[in-house]
């Protein structure tokens, strides 16, 4: 245990191009994962049916179980008060945010170089640029904290709140995506992960400091962020995935070279993104521009329609208007004493 704070051998100086933070991060967090795992993380593969949660079969089970919890939660919690849950929620908050801004920093000292020396092209579409063993070590580490993050959804429940469509959609979905990447090798993977972890540092520390009872101002501009985000994430991804197939398929349209990674991942990354920013977009107008002068939301008039979506619960779920202090409890920012508790869906 010792060893494991001993960071004699740690290069630590002024920030260069290899050590863009002034410290090299890398051989810190071989330190722990050695620790914990037994072995260098330069040791590390990825291996379908031997490395954990590495197949089909183990994803869709986890996901199916998440959504009879969380569903099957809802019905017990029907005739039962809601928990009041602030220390927890603040320790899971703060540690998402930990481990968001942990794997963000790791993930620039790896591509920072690569960028550099190779160029853009090179990092999202050779296996030498967005392959590396240390970058699947950290996607992978990535994709194991989407099952963390199901336990967003584990609170709502237990508090009582409405369990909405993109909510529990997104959720689910991204693990599938994390995971339909990881076995499909696309090297693009990096663009999406890492503004991903940019949004979740800012999104779960919003959320543990709102659980402290602290008013964020800021807290709309997380929304933005999400959607800047999956449209810079669709540029990159349609990029790769065009010049992939004409390359493969249309090699007589210009195109700037093959892609690293499998057609059926590109798929699943152009549409799953792109459901993303539609339903992102919608739930931003809906949220923050769908409003009377007198600043209230408008009355929902159109439950169908896809600018409702961030206030349409799933079939049976509770009230979406909680009590006032409830919402004292829970760590929701609140617009008004009689207004309606808002928030930004988690990415």
């Amino acid at each position: 245990m010792a060893d494991l704070f001993d960071f004699k051998d740690v290069e630590v100086g002024m920030p260069t191009l290899e050590r863009p933070f002034g410290i090299k991060l890398w051989p810190v967090f071989s330190k722990f994962w050695a620790a914990i795992f037994g072995y260098a993380p330069e040791n590390f593969t990825f291996n379908v049916g031997q490395t954990p949660m590495s197949t089909l079969k183990e994803t869709i089970i986890a996901l199916v179980a998440y959504y009879i919890i969380i569903f099957g939660g809802r019905e017990l919690m029907r005739n039962r008060k809601p928990y009041v849950l602030n220390g927890p929620f603040m320790v899971h908050n703060l540690y998402l945010t930990i481990i968001s801004g942990g794997l963000l920093a790791l993930f620039i000292e790896q591509l920072w170089p690569t960028l550099v020396h190779g160029g853009v092209f090179h990092a999202i579409c050779s296996y030498q640029g967005g392959w590396t063993k240390p970058l699947v070590t950290l996607y992978y580490m990535n994709y194991l904290t989407k099952y963390l993050e199901l336990i967003d959804t584990v609170f709502l429940v237990l508090k009582k709140k409405p369990l909405t469509f993109l909510h529990t959609y997104h959720h689910g979905a991204t693990a599938l995506l994390c995971y339909t990447q990881l076995i499909g090798h696309t090297a693009v993977s990096w663009v999406p992960i890492t503004l991903n972890l940019t949004v979740h540092v800012v999104m779960y520390w919003y959320y543990f400091q709102s659980a402290r009872g602290i008013r964020i101002w800021w807290k709309k501009y997380i929304t933005i962020m999400q959607i800047t985000q999956f449209i810079v994430d669709l540029g990159f991804v349609y990029f790769a995935s065009y010049t992939y197939f004409t390359s493969v398929y249309f090699r007589w349209m210009p195109n700037a070279g093959r892609c690293a990674g499998e057609e059926f991942a590109a798929i699943a990354g152009v549409v799953i993104l792109s459901s993303y920013l539609l339903l992102f977009i919608s739930f931003y107008f809906a949220t923050y521009k769908n409003r009377t002068t007198s600043g209230r939301p408008r009355r929902n008039t159109g439950r169908d329609a896809l600018i409702a979506m961030k206030d349409l619960p799933l079939p049976g779920a509770e009230g979406s208007v909680a009590s006032i202090d409830d919402k004292r409890n829970n760590g929701a920012v609140t617009t008004g004493l009689s207004g309606p508790t808002t928030r930004s869906r988690k990415a």
